[in-house]
């Protein structure tokens, strides 16, 4: 497999001999509100600041270039964005967490919408809808329902892409039942200046590798919008620390990673 990091959850997959997108956030630097009051969300960090922080570090052609499936694991704009929604072509095949959210996708034009379950086989390959939760407690109301997805084929490694959420049971039991070999991990500790994490940081991810602690560990969804908490400096002195950084890895934009 190759994994292409491209921006916040934005990644490319090559598996299987197919190529997946990841919750794609492509529009141009600044060209979203930010995160926090003025969408009707609680105050958050950096409310001065457009979305995305960063620019990506390839062209949209280039990233939407061959690809056989789109995997949108929730519509937060940082994860199904406009400028998403206008690259793609319309016939292209998308993947959707639930109903509600198939529903939205399929009103802005797109043609070919399933449903991830927990045993979706696409071309060959088993895609596993995983459980998160989007934050803890009282947050959860403005967060919203979310997913993950495990990638599963006999030539490949076992893949697990966690969505948005932060370390609880649920990530404890998908890693216990598919011992995923690579684990690409949201970890940017998003957060508003209330109600904690939304995503792990470093201790949830410190969680998250004791529970796999065989796995190759890619942290990302840092520093690409307003509400981060966790810079990517801070968690590799983290690792450095705990002694794990030959176990996790915490890309630049546009890094790959083969495996």
């Amino acid at each position: 497999m190759n994994i292409d990091h491209i921006r916040n959850a934005t990644a490319v997959v090559e598996y299987a001999g197919k190529k997946f997108l990841i919750d794609p956030m492509l529009g141009e630097k600044g060209t979203m509100p930010p995160f926090g009051t003025g969408v009707g969300l609680p105050p958050a960090p950096r409310e001065d600041q457009n979305n995305p922080l960063v620019s990506l570090p390839t062209s949209i052609d280039d990233i939407i270039s061959n690809i056989d499936a789109v995997i949108v694991t929730h519509l937060h704009p940082d994860h199904w964005d406009e400028a998403a929604k206008e690259a793609l072509p319309k016939e292209i095949k998308i993947f959707a967490q639930n109903d509600n959210d198939a529903t939205e996708i399929r009103s802005a034009g797109f043609k070919n919408v399933d449903i991830l379950k927990e045993n979706t086989v696409f071309e060959g390959i088993q895609l596993i809808k995983t459980k998160g939760e989007h934050g803890r407690g009282e947050i959860l109301q403005h967060a919203g329902q979310v997913c993950g997805v495990i990638f599963k084929h006999s030539k490949e490694k076992t893949l697990y892409f966690t969505g948005d959420t932060v370390w609880y049971e649920a990530v404890q039991e998908t890693i216990d039942t598919h011992k995923p070999e690579i684990i690409v991990v949201n970890a940017g500790d998003n957060q508003f200046l209330v109600g904690g994490s939304l995503i792990m940081g470093k201790e949830d991810l410190y969680e998250l590798y004791k529970a796999a602690p065989d796995a190759k560990i890619i942290a990302v969804h840092m520093e690409a919008v307003n509400h981060w908490g966790l810079s990517r400096e801070e968690l590799k002195s983290f690792i450095n620390e705990k002694g794990i950084s030959s176990n996790v890895s915490v890309p630049d934009d546009g890094e790959s990673y083969s495996f």
